[in-house]
């Protein structure tokens, strides 16, 4: 099967059986030459899992995102060291008010003490 380039797309919503047996769609099975007791490494992100085929594919795309990390230079204790500013702008974008909203409130409730 030739490589693909990863891309991450929606391929339909499926649900968990009475066992804890989730159906993979046809489709991506034949995709990904995918049969009965095909193995998965199951991964825990956030809130979501990610089912990655066989632990030969899982230990690929680790070696390929390793290689891809250090050709651009980054080190795994480089990496980690961004990830406190990299929350505080994540947190500031997806959770804190807008500056208008923030600016227009301060101008409001400076009018209420000036009265």
């Amino acid at each position: 099967m030739a490589s693909r380039r990863a891309t991450l797309e929606y391929l339909t919503t499926t649900k968990i059986g009475e066992k804890g047996q989730l159906t993979v769609p046809k489709q991506f099975r034949k995709d990904l030459g995918l049969g009965t007791g095909a193995p998965f490494a199951v991964l825990r992100l956030g809130d979501g899992l990610v089912l990655l085929p066989e632990q030969h594919r899982f230990e690929r795309l680790c070696e390929q995102l390793s290689s891809a990390l250090t050709g651009a230079g980054l080190t795994p204790e480089s990496i980690l060291a961004t990830l406190p500013e990299a929350r505080k702008r994540v947190f500031a974008r997806h959770y804190k008010k807008s500056d208008s909203s923030t600016k227009s409130s301060r101008r409001h409730s400076r009018g209420q003490r000036e009265k």
